[in-house]
């Protein structure tokens, strides 16, 4: 251990949800009385609501002042900063969000933007979406990129319908109703590929970390849609073999889909196309700079794909035409819409500036300290007591991140990889991500370092995770038990899915309590306050 471990405790505040605060006739603003002359020429407001959609009465809003909400919601993010500290989640790339671009994206120039508007006034905007295609056409080899995706499984969703309207318009898609993946490949793969309607063939892991290709030879058939994986996987392993996958699925008549959710560690050192993937995708919001997304969104998966899978794209597409910008609605042979409009324009706008503040020599280094600092933490993290790596023995090479197992920890201490979660918040670090289900690695987390952190903050992240160990071995009651210094203690698993004791609105909520089921147990008790 090279420094103190971080002394932190969360506040705690008795703070009640914000719909059982307030008092009558409080406002936070105050508006105006209507212009009579707006009043004569709009009618009353009324009006202008269907009978079939106004409310019978009012919304049950909590009447407060402005003050009042802002000192409720600081109390609340003041009980949760202590996780935005190190977060090193895997299979995801987390960067660092900067503020010029949350402040450009702020702008009127964007926020006042309307779908709607005519063509010559969004020539500004369109631009900055057709330069962002120019460069991710550069970073994969794809002819055309498309920003309509609400995040990465709308991105594979979006191949899927590409892939059916290709094989459509080739008269083949009765026949081609199979989609091949891979078990450590994300699972939206394998959901979107079911939600399109395909049959889904998954490939499970070999001795070397990721599937034969063997394997894929005896799955491949004249009825294969699409093959979709990522590369590197999702357990950080990148397979030597690609482009023989890529070659085979072609030679059976189907196309190639590159999930890059873990391009950090290949950024600029590997093209798709030149794989030989037809399709591939990003996601703006993690690898790109933008803030991940959180509840559905904001979020971009950035879709490109080959000039002869373009016409099938979703509409509209943004073109230069000389010196203008046009949405691009004539399109036949289109998939249709994936999501409504052109795509979410700030997320796009800071993912543009990140590019060009990066420039290609930026994104080459990052990728450099991404693999560097990967690997850095590879050796440390080993020598922790009860960690191993999964595929011990694998030769392939580990790129941004690296899956590993607390298995030998739980079987020696009892402490599960929850556990150390939990007790990774006791010191103000984010807590570790496990990994994408179905967990093929017992106890499993997956860190990846990215290009963000210093070498500091990577030894506090593994100190605190040695110094847990340690714990495990000696006192694992203390692990067992924490959370210890977060303003809520850990919460009753059991009763997470009951609808007895939960509620998804104010409404709801406000019936169960009237109909209280029957009386717990305090050890159910899902909120006790951490001491």
């Amino acid at each position: 251990m090279n420094k103190p471990l971080p002394n932190y405790h969360a506040p705690v505040w008795n703070e009640p949800v914000i719909l059982e605060m307030g008092h009558p006739g409080r406002r936070g603003v105050l508006l105006p009385a209507l212009e009579q002359r707006v009043q004569d020429a709009v009618g009353p407001a009324a009006g202008l609501v269907p009978p079939s959609a106004r409310r019978a009465r009012g919304p049950a809003l909590p009447e407060m002042s402005e003050p009042e909400v802002l000192y409720h919601y600081l109390r609340l993010s003041q009980q949760t900063l202590g996780m935005m500290n190190i977060s090193l989640f895997g299979t995801c790339t987390m960067k660092y969000n900067p503020q010029i671009n949350e402040a450009m994206a702020w702008r009127p120039e964007i926020t006042h933007l309307h779908p709607y508007q005519d063509e010559s006034t969004l020539q500004g905007a369109l631009e900055i979406v057709h330069s962002l295609d120019l460069i991710l056409r550069e970073l994969s080899g794809m002819d055309q990129f498309v920003f309509q995706a609400g995040g990465g499984a709308d991105a594979a969703y979006t191949s899927c319908a590409v892939t059916r309207a290709y094989h459509a318009a080739r008269g083949e898609l009765a026949q081609r109703d199979e989609i091949i993946t891979t078990i450590q490949t994300h699972p939206s793969s394998a959901a979107t590929a079911a939600a399109a309607g395909f049959k889904v063939i998954t490939l499970m892991i070999e001795d070397d970390g990721y599937p034969s290709l063997e394997a894929l030879r005896a799955a491949v058939s004249p009825r294969t849609a699409a093959l979709m994986i990522n590369n590197p996987d999702d357990m950080g392993v990148y397979n030597p073999e690609i482009r023989e996958w890529t070659r085979t699925v072609h030679e059976a008549g189907g196309l190639c889909f590159y999930d890059h959710a873990n391009f950090n560690g290949v950024m600029t050192k590997v093209r798709a196309r030149e794989l030989g993937f037809d399709a591939c995708m990003f996601m703006l919001h993690k690898t790109f700079g933008a803030p991940k997304s959180g509840v559905g969104g904001p979020a971009v998966g950035a879709y490109g794909c080959s000039e002869v899978l373009a016409p099938f794209l979703p509409k509209p597409v943004v073109r230069r035409d000389g010196e203008r910008y046009t949405l691009d609605y004539d399109r036949p042979r289109s998939c249709g819409k994936i999501r409504e409009f052109w795509g979410n324009l700030p997320v796009i706008l800071k993912a543009y500036a990140w590019c060009r503040s990066m420039g290609a020599q930026g994104m080459a280094e990052a990728s450099d300290l991404s693999v560097l600092a990967n690997n850095y933490m590879e050796r440390r993290l080993l020598e922790i007591r009860g960690v191993t790596r999964s595929h011990p023995d694998a030769k392939s090479p580990r790129l941004e991140m690296t899956r590993y197992s607390l298995q030998q920890l739980k079987e020696e201490t009892g402490v599960e990889v929850h556990d150390v979660q939990h007790r990774m918040s006791d010191f103000g670090i984010d807590p570790m991500w496990t990994s994408h289900h179905p967990w093929l690695i017992p106890e499993p987390f997956t860190p990846e370092a990215g290009e963000m952190y210093g070498k500091e903050a990577l030894d506090t992240w593994i100190d605190v995770l040695a110094h847990i160990s340690h714990e495990a071995y000696t006192t694992p009651e203390i692990v067992k038990t924490a959370p210890h210094r977060q303003a809520i203690h850990r919460l009753a698993n059991a009763h997470i899915d009951s609808p007895e004791r939960w509620a998804m609105t104010w409404r709801a909520w406000q019936k169960k309590r009237a109909n209280p089921p029957a009386a717990h147990t305090s050890a159910d008790n899902t909120n006790a306050t951490a001491s």
